[in-house]
């Protein structure tokens, strides 16, 4: 079962790679949202025109962090829809130890420069994220 975040901007959550909360490494508000019972079922961000700057140093810090593996990633994906971490290891010599940080930070990426567009384009970008 997969999770997925939805409000101005949608997607799924990259399965045993990237947690609900990566998108506080682009600054914004987060919220905890809860049940009628009392539990956390989902997480709210709420980014803005102000938190631009924010968004776009954690970008910067996420490619920084990815280095040379971000073009080796890019051309795989290029070439695949689906993976496991043995053909990425083989197809772009990742070292078997690095491929779950690799991936990791990739999705953060894309979540990121997701998050900067929806708010370059309608000003701000608010959405749920399951837990």
């Amino acid at each position: 079962m997969g999770r997925y975040y939805s409000g101005d901007i949608e997607g799924k959550f990259w399965f045993a790679v990237q947690s609900s909360d990566d998108a506080s490494n682009f600054g914004g508000a987060e919220e905890m949202l809860e049940d009628e019972d009392g539990n956390e079922v989902a997480l709210m961000y709420s980014f803005f025109k102000e938190d631009i700057p924010d968004i776009e140093q954690g970008l910067e810090e996420t490619e920084h962090d990815l280095g040379e593996y971000k073009q080796k990633i890019d051309d795989f994906f290029s070439k695949h829809d689906s993976y496991n971490d043995e053909m990425i290891v083989r197809e772009t010599g990742i070292a078997p130890e690095k491929v779950k940080r690799v991936l990791e930070l990739y999705a953060r990426l894309h979540l990121g420069k997701k998050i900067l567009d929806c708010v370059k384009e309608k000003g701000q970008c608010v959405f749920e994220c399951e837990l």
